[in-house]
């Protein structure tokens, strides 16, 4: 990040920067959201009135986050896609590492009193699957 102080990422009001970097990687300051969340509905095209909405962000916080994907986008995007394949490849491992855990859960019979609801789970996971 660069340390001009007037850039609208690097600082707020009360000098503390608003993009910060985190173990999970670019984050938005005092909150749980990675730039990455607000790239996705960047790119989409969705306005920053519409972004600041969902993510429950301030518009300082919107307009920092879009001025660092613009001004570093080629960084970002690479990180990002980094941040994807390493998401991925944790996804397969834990399910993987369930597969055999869930089948047995799956085999399992319904308890006493449970047939019904497990019925209606059985038609809403159909249901899901239908439209995939």
């Amino acid at each position: 990040m660069s340390s001009d102080r007037n850039s609208p990422f690097m600082t707020t009001s009360d000098e503390q920067p608003i993009i910060t970097r985190t173990d999970r990687g670019l984050t938005i300051t005092r909150t749980r959201i990675a730039l990455y969340d607000v790239m996705d509905y960047f790119t989409a095209g969705y306005p920053a009135k519409l972004i600041r909405e969902k993510l429950c962000l301030t518009d300082a916080q919107v307009q920092a986050a879009i001025s660092y994907i613009e001004a570093h986008r080629a960084e970002v995007e690479a990180e990002y896609q980094q941040v994807l394949q390493i998401a991925e490849h944790d996804r397969q491992y834990w399910e993987e590492r369930n597969r055999e855990h869930f089948a047995r859960l799956a085999a399992m019979p319904p308890k006493l009193g449970e047939e019904a609801i497990r019925a209606k789970l059985q038609a809403w996971k159909n249901r899901l699957e239908s439209k995939v």
